[in-house]
């Protein structure tokens, strides 16, 4: 059988759009990435890649082996290896959209973000109805600013009836970067209710709720995502926001150096410092 989900670590995005403190903020926007490829140990261990290698070897015209140790190889951050693996096994199957798709989840993972959406769209000329590819490719859009396309890229994937909570996540951000705040608050609550354990729509709830000026539900909503992984510079610098805005300062303060502590050059852990501490913003 085919592997049809992409790799399984696929995750959810970000970008915000602030209107509620417009003394120090137009638009906040986020920067951390979609993680595109979740590291596996156990997919991507030696082990596994050499079980898979035996059943490459078993049949290397078998382009479903091909995809699956492609798979492997992602998940193991030898990416390209994954790119030969997934480039087999289409020359094998032409009609292949899955391991197109993982080819461009691969090239997104390294920049490669033209190629990436090539492939793409090569997935989408043979299975016009493949959810996975329409999120893959509206968020290559998304983060060049195609912001028309990537939204009806989204919207086709949830007219799909995806199950993905990516689809619902990017169309909030877009959304919300529109200042359309209640209708990005219902995208994220719908990623959320599909997997309540990603922090990364919480923290985009949370800039909607603080735009809207409801401070305590953007406050648990950031505490929420901070519980999930405090370990993202942006996840600090929206609890700081929030606590700025709720007119704690001293505690807005030390959220924005735990921000800049974890990403010494994200400007707006600086700003938020320079803001709270009664100085001008940092340079």
């Amino acid at each position: 059988m085919r592997n049809t989900s992409g790799f399984k670590g696929a995750r959810i995005m970000r970008l915000a759009a602030l209107t509620a403190l417009p003394m120090f903020v137009a638009a906040c926007q986020s920067t951390s990435p979609i993680q595109a490829i979740n590291l596996n140990q156990a997919q991507g261990s030696s082990e596994n890649i050499s079980s898979l290698t035996a059943a490459v070897n078993s049949n290397p015209q078998n382009p479903e082996a091909l995809n699956v140790r492609g798979t492997a190889f992602g998940q193991a951050g030898q990416y390209d290896r994954a790119i030969q693996d997934f480039s087999a096994a289409v020359q094998i199957d032409p009609n292949y959209y899955q391991a197109y798709a993982n080819r461009a989840l691969v090239l997104r993972q390294q920049g490669k973000l033209p190629e990436a959406a090539a492939d793409y769209g090569r997935a989408l000329q043979i299975n016009p109805n493949y959810a996975t590819a329409y999120i893959g490719r509206g968020n290559i859009y998304r983060v060049a600013g195609r912001n028309r396309e990537a939204l009806s890229d989204f919207q086709r994937a949830i007219d799909l009836n995806t199950t993905d909570p990516r689809a619902y996540h990017n169309r909030g951000l877009l959304y919300q970067v529109d200042g359309q705040h209640r209708q990005a608050i219902e995208d994220f609550s719908t990623a959320i209710s599909m997997e309540a354990t990603a922090p990364e729509p919480y923290s985009a709830r949370s800039i909607s709720y603080l735009a809207l000026n409801n401070v305590e539900d953007a406050r648990d909503d950031i505490n929420r995502a901070l519980q999930l992984d405090g370990n993202r510079a942006e996840f600090w610098v929206n609890q700081g926001l929030v606590l700025e805005a709720a007119g704690e300062r001293t505690k807005a303060n030390r959220a924005f150096a735990r921000g800049a502590q974890l990403d010494p050059k994200y400007q707006p852990a600086r700003d938020g410092i320079g803001r709270t501490s009664g100085g001008a913003p940092q340079a």
